[in-house]
C-alpha cells in the first residue's frame, strides 16, 4: 500500500506539471516557469527543515519499539520543528517585498509559499509518526491525498472551472491540509492496538518520540535531538540543492530564454518521480534498519541493502534504456513544447537518478548506525560541487550541463556513502573490539 500511493504521487505530480504546462501556454510560459520556481523553492525548504523531524521519529520509535519500550514522549521533536518554523517566518517575513515582486512576480505566489510551508510541517510530523510505527498503508494514503488534491486545483483550471497561474499553484498550498485527513484513521488504529486513550491529547503524548534508545526520558534529550535534526537538515539541504540548483541557477542566468528554466526543471522531473517512488523504500527501510541493528545484526543489514541497492540498480537501467529508446519523443508530447532534448542525455539523467537511489539506500543505514554527522557532511560536498559546476559553466548548453553534473555529483555521492557503509557501525566496531 506505501508503494502504490508513494508510486501515485510521483505519477500525479508529474501529471500536475504536465497539465500546467499545457494549460498556461507556450504564451504564458514565464508563468510555468515561476510555479516550477516556486515549487522548487518550496520544496528545498520543506525538506531542509521538517524531513529531519520525519526521520528523526521514524529512526527512534522505531528502535524503542523493537526494544519493547511503547511510551514515545514527543516534546523535544515538536520543540524542534517549532524552532525550524519560526526560523523561517523571521527570515521570510522581512522578505516580503524581495520574494514578491522580485522572484514570483506575484504576492500570492509569495503568500502560497508561506502558508504552504507552514502546513507541511504537520504533515511531515505526521509521516515520521506513522513511518515509525510501521503504518505504512496510511503514509501512503497521506502523501497520494496530497497530490491528488494538488492535482486538482491543474485538472480545475483544465477545465474550465478556474483560471490562470495563482488558481494552479493554490494546490501547492492545500495538498499538505488535505494530506491530514488520515491522522484520524491513525489514532483508531492505535486505540484498536492498545486500547483506547484517556483523551485526545493523551494520544497524541504517547505518540511521536524523540532521540533516544533508553526507557529513562534523559536520552531524549534536545541536545542529541537537535544534533541528528541539523545533521539530517544538511542531507535534505545537499539532497534538494541536487534536485533544483539547476533550475535556480539557470533561471537566474538566462532571463532572456525563461523557458529555458522550464525545460531543465522538466528534465529533473525524470528524477524526481522516481524519488517519490523511492521514499516508499526509504520511509520503510529507516525503521526496519534501526530494528534489524537492534534485533538481528550485521548480517541481516547488509542483505537489506544489498538487495535494495540491486533493486535500484535494475530500475535505473531499465529507465536509461526507455529513454534512449522513446525519451525525446515522450518530453515532447507530455510537456507541450518543442525543447530538443539529446536522448543520451536523458538517459544519462536516468543513471544518475539510480545512483542518487544508491546513495539514499545507503544514507539510511548511515543513519540507522548513528553516522548522520558524518553522511551530512558527504552530501554538502557533492551539492557544492555540483553548485560550483553548474556555475562554472565549462559546458556552455545548459541543459547538458545539468545532465553531466548530476549525474557526477549523485556518483561521487555514492561511492563515498558507500565507502562509509564499508566502514561498518561505531557501535558495531566497538563491540568487536
Amino acid at each position: 500500500m506505501l508503494s502504490i500511493g508513494i508510486a501515485s504521487t510521483g505519477v500525479l505530480t508529474f501529471a500536475y506539471f504536465a497539465i500546467a504546462s499545457h494549460v498556461l501556454g507556450t504564451h504564458q510560459r514565464s508563468r510555468y516557469d515561476t510555479i516550477a520556481e516556486l515549487w522548487s523553492v518550496m520544496f528545498v525548504i520543506i525538506c531542509v527543515i521538517y524531513r529531519p523531524i520525519e526521520q528523526l521519529l521514524s529512526r527512534t520509535i522505531a528502535e524503542r519499539r523493537a526494544r519493547g519500550i511503547e511510551h514515545h514522549p514527543m516534546r523535544v521533536p515538536m520543540l524542534i520543528q517549532a524552532t525550524f518554523a519560526l526560523a523561517f517566518l523571521a527570515v521570510a517575513l522581512p522578505l516580503h517585498r524581495p520574494l514578491a515582486h522580485g522572484v514570483f512576480h506575484s504576492v500570492t505566489l509569495y503568500w502560497i509559499l508561506i502558508v504552504g510551508i507552514l502546513a507541511y510541517a504537520a504533515s511531515y510530523f505526521a509521516r515520521g509518526w506513522l513511518a515509525g510505527h510501521k503504518y505504512f498503508a496510511l503514509y501512503g494514503g497521506l502523501v497520494f491525498m496530497e497530490s491528488a488534491s494538488r492535482l486538482a486545483f491543474a485538472l480545475a483550471a483544465a477545465v474550465g472551472i478556474s483560471h490562470g497561474q495563482s488558481a494552479i499553484a493554490l494546490g501547492i498550498a492545500a495538498a499538505p491540509f488535505v494530506s491530514l485527513v488520515v491522522v484520524p484513521a491513525a489514532f483508531a488504529s492505535r486505540a484498536q492496538r492498545s486500547g483506547p486513550p484517556a483523551s485526545f491529547a493523551d494520544a497524541a503524548l504517547e505518540g511521536p518520540a524523540a532521540e533516544g534508545i533508553e526507557e529513562a526520558a534523559s536520552d531524549l534529550g534536545i541536545r542529541l535531538g537537535a544534533r541528528f535534526a541539523v545533521s539530517v537538515s544538511g542531507i535534505q539541504l545537499a539532497e534538494q540543492t541536487l534536485l533544483n540548483a539547476a533550475v535556480l541557477t539557470v533561471a537566474a542566468t538566462t532571463a532572456a530564454d525563461r523557458g529555458l528554466t522550464g525545460a531543465v526543471f522538466d528534465l529533473l522531473l525524470i528524477t524526481r518521480a522516481p524519488l517519490q517512488l523511492f521514499q516508499a523504500i526509504q520511509t520503510s527501510l529507516l525503521p526496519h534498519l534501526a530494528g534489524l541493528e537492534v534485533t538481528e545484526g550485521h548480517a541481516a543489514f547488509s542483505r537489506a541493502i544489498r538487495i535494495t541497492v540491486l533493486a535500484i540498480g535494475a530500475f535505473a537501467v531499465a529507465v536509461a534504456l526507455g529513454l534512449l529508446a522513446v525519451g525525446p519523443f515522450a518530453m515532447h508530447h507530455v510537456f507541450g513544447y518543442d525543447y530538443p532534448y539529446d536522448r543520451f542525455g536523458l538517459a544519462l539523467i536516468a543513471l544518475g537518478m539510480g545512483l542518487h537511489l544508491c546513495a539514499g539506500a545507503l544514507n539510511q543505514a548511515a543513519l540507522a548506525r548513528g553516522q548522520a554527522g558524518l553522511a551530512a557532511a558527504l552530501w554538502l560536498l557533492a551539492a557544492a560541487l555540483f553548485v560550483g559546476w553548474m556555475l562554472l559553466g565549462v559546458v556552455s548548453d545548459q541543459v547538458l550541463r545539468t545532465e553531466l553534473g548530476y549525474a557526477g555529483a549523485a556518483g561521487l555521492l555514492a561511492l563515498a556513502l558507500a565507502a562509509l557503509y564499508r566502514r561498518g557501525s561505531p557501535t558495531a566496531s566497538a563491540s568487536a573490539r
